[in-house]
Order: structure tokens, then C-alpha cells, then sequence
């Protein structure tokens, strides 16, 4: 097997998508988000000519930090690998979540899912995410949540898992991680990163013992709204200032992820 280094760059540089999803996984397994060779990110591609839905995901057995532009997993929703250059092909669990959101959320480009020990931590408290500052007030009745069923492999799970989702862009996944979605890759990375962060300062808060002082309703729903009303006025079509100064960073540290 080729190592992910020796394989044929990208041939079409204008491949967003594509370069996109492999800088989602280098970011976070910059971050400290990644678990192993385990957890995903995906991303819609154009469909098939008979409709059939497409999307792009990492080859099993690479780590994160391993993951390029041209050794992306090309799946159909039916699970039938179309393209896969490193040949390892793909986690049958990251397919069972995957597929069933894309199959159903037709506005969702880019699928992240997570296990952080934060994030499963949090997904282990009765309450979940609490609306305690600033970056957690960005999902105030905003999160969906799917009870855990056991590893995700049970292709019978997408039903129950999209009809919890429904149309929010955030999932606690019940004694198991995180989960979000984007318009755009991007979308679901800066998801991500505050929500993790938001896992991180609830644990530390709690470990402190000291007494909380939480944000009155009135407030947690404004700052919310106003989370929202930055994302709807600057739009998804528009150059997004945070994003690409991920990828400087990337393109600095790690250039070959656009390979």
C-alpha cells in the first residue's frame, strides 16, 4: 500500500471541496480532536448521473495528519466505493452516520464527528451542553439529541438518528461525541471548535467547584440570534476571513494536505 505521500496530487486545483475536507481533518488533528484512525469528517460531492447521492471520506486506517486531497474516499449512500485511491477503503460505523445525514439533509455539505474527552463527556451529563458564556450561548436550543444505540454499525439507526436531528446544525450524541453539520466544510469545523471549547470550559467550571453564575434566558436566546444573524448576513457564497486563515496555517505547517 502506498504511503498517502506517493500518491497522485489533486489534478484540478479549483477542487474545493475537496482541499476543504482534507484541511478539516488536519485541523483537527491540530487541535487535539482527533481519537486515532477512528471518528470522520465528510463532505457531499455532485451526485451520480442517476441521482445517486455521493460524499467524500477518509480512507480507513490513516490518521488524521495523514489525510490529503487526493486520498479521499469517493461512497455512494448505498455504501458502494466509487473511488479510492489509497485502497484501504472506508469504517463501516463513519458510514452508518454519514450516509444517513447526507441521504437526508440536502442543505449539509460537510458531516464532523467527534470523540473528545471533553465531548464525551459532556454527552454523558443529564443536562448536556449548559448556556453558561459566550461560545455555549451560540447553541442555546440549538442541539439535537440521539440516544446511544451501541457502535454505530446497524444501518436501521439512520432513521432515528436524522428524524433527532431534524434541521439543526448540532448533535450531542448520547454517552458517545459530538456531531455537527455545515453548509460548507468550513461551517462545520468553526462549529466544531467552539462547541468542543464550550465542552472544555463546562468541564473546567464544574471541576472548580465555584458557585455559577449563569446568563438569564433573555440574554442566552440574543446571543444565539446574534450568532445566526453573523452566519445568515455574511452567507456561505462569500470568502470566510476565519477559514482561510486556517488554511494559511495549514499551508505554513503542513502544505501537503492539498496534495
Amino acid at each position: 500500500m502506498q504511503p498517502a505521500s506517493q500518491l497522485h496530487p489533486v489534478s484540478d486545483p479549483a477542487d474545493k471541496i475537496r482541499v476543504d475536507l482534507a484541511a478539516a481533518y488536519r485541523l483537527v488533528a491540530h487541535f487535539g480532536l482527533d481519537d486515532s484512525i477512528f471518528t470522520h469528517i465528510s463532505a457531499r460531492v455532485a451526485d451520480a448521473e442517476d441521482g445517486t447521492g455521493r460524499f467524500l471520506i477518509n480512507p480507513y486506517g490513516l490518521r488524521f495528519d495523514e489525510v490529503t486531497a487526493s486520498n479521499l474516499v469517493t461512497v455512494d449512500l448505498n455504501g458502494r466505493i466509487i473511488d479510492d485511491p489509497y485502497g484501504a477503503g472506508i469504517n463501516a460505523a463513519g458510514f452508518t452516520i454519514h450516509s444517513a445525514v447526507h441521504a437526508a439533509r440536502h442543505d449539509v455539505q460537510c458531516v464532523l464527528h467527534t470523540h473528545t474527552v471533553a465531548g464525551v463527556a459532556v454527552s454523558c451529563q443529564a443536562e448536556g451542553l449548559l448556556p453558561l458564556n459566550q461560545w455555549s450561548l451560540q447553541f442555546h436550543d440549538r442541539i439535537a439529541f440521539h440516544e446511544y444505540e451501541g457502535i454505530a454499525l446497524d444501518l436501521d439507526e439512520r432513521e432515528r438518528l436524522v428524524n433527532d436531528l431534524g434541521d439543526r446544525k448540532v448533535m450531542i450524541l448520547r454517552n458517545h461525541g459530538l456531531m455537527t453539520c455545515g453548509a460548507t466544510v468550513a461551517e462545520a469545523f468553526k462549529l466544531m471548535y467552539n462547541l468542543e471549547r464550550s465542552c472544555k470550559a463546562q468541564l473546567a467550571l464544574q471541576a472548580s467547584g465555584a458557585p455559577v453564575h449563569r446568563p438569564s434566558d433573555e440574554v442566552a436566546r440574543k446571543t444565539a440570534a446574534q450568532y445566526s444573524g453573523w452566519s445568515d448576513k455574511h452567507g456561505h457564497n462569500r470568502p470566510d476571513p476565519e477559514w482561510e486563515a486556517y488554511l494559511r496555517l495549514l499551508r505554513r505547517t503542513q502544505p501537503d494536505f492539498e496534495n
